[in-house]
């Protein structure tokens, strides 16, 4: 079975996080998607996020080291990886943390049929999957202990 290379965001603001219902799979997922050929997992979450939502974010988690020598970008580490089926074929996917830049949602039409803020207890609700409400979860734990580190 065919495996690709996939990011996906947990945005947390104002104590929540957003789920889209993905048009295509019927379910209630984080935002993201494929990383795209010449790509950097970053550059596919941004991109992401802009064409399906039309918001901007910020991905917490990223190294601090000085751009000496060979580096050339410093990229976020995510928080957590998987692989999951997702109808006929398996995503690899990157889960990062992320803060809320623009806070004008416009759902894409084309992959979203709508996005909901959830609180920690909204991960609860029955549509949300149990793998999505427990890295949900998870994230909201990440994000908290970023925002400690950071004063």
């Amino acid at each position: 079975m065919k495996t690709d290379l996939t990011v996906s965001a947990y945005i947390i603001n104002n104590a929540k996080t957003l789920l889209i219902h993905h048009k295509l799979t019927g379910l209630w997922l984080p935002p993201g998607g494929h990383i795209e050929k010449d790509e950097t997992p970053d550059c596919a979450l941004l991109r992401e996020i802009k064409e399906e939502l039309n918001l901007e974010i910020k991905i917490l988690n990223t190294p601090t080291i000085p751009m000496k020598g060979n580096i050339i970008n410093n990229l976020a580490v995510p928080f957590y990886c998987n692989t999951h089926k997702l109808i006929d074929h398996i995503h690899y996917c990157l889960f990062y943390v992320c803060e809320l830049l623009k806070d004008v949602a416009k759902a894409n039409e084309n992959e979203v049929k709508e996005f909901e803020w959830f609180s920690k207890e909204g991960l609860y609700h029955k549509k949300v999957p149990t793998d999505v409400r427990n890295i949900g979860l998870l994230a909201f734990k990440k994000y908290e202990e970023l925002k400690n580190a950071m004063g």
